[in-house]
């Protein structure tokens, strides 16, 4: 008989506490093994464990997840992490600059339904719960 297989590791990084509270029991109900951090010395700390994906906030009390963002992609080791931009920023020159760093944006607020899709479009995995692909 097979091992289970192992759950995949996404790491939420967003220091509104409903946001995790929101999600992680989503998420965890799907599946996925759920890691929270608040800010970004949180999360440069938990990415040092690997991870399947990343949700990621621009507004962190300790600086902008955009700067994280780009530290990630000019690692090798992290340069191909997918990663979705939790945002309810509106500029455009944010929101480009996300998007040229290779990430999905999703707009706050959302509903977990829409975020179940987009991790599972990021993963590559078949959509859950009824959930419709992005």
């Amino acid at each position: 008989m097979a091992p289970p297989p192992v759950p995949r590791h996404l790491l939420v990084v967003d220091d509104e506490p409903h946001i995790g509270l929101l999600l992680r029991p989503h998420l965890e109900e799907l599946g996925y093994r759920v890691s929270i951090a608040r800010n970004l010395a949180e999360a440069r700390a938990a990415l040092t464990a690997p991870c399947d994906g990343l949700l990621l906030d621009l507004h962190l009390p300790d600086g902008s997840g955009l700067d994280l963002l780009r530290e990630l992609r000019s690692s090798q080791a992290t340069r191909a992490l997918p990663v979705i931009v939790l945002t309810a920023e509106g500029a455009e020159g944010v929101l480009a600059a996300a998007k040229s760093l290779d990430a999905t944006l999703l707009t706050k607020p959302f509903s977990p339904t829409k975020l179940t899709a987009r991790v599972a479009a990021m993963l590559g995995d078949a959509p859950r719960d009824g959930a419709s692909p992005p």
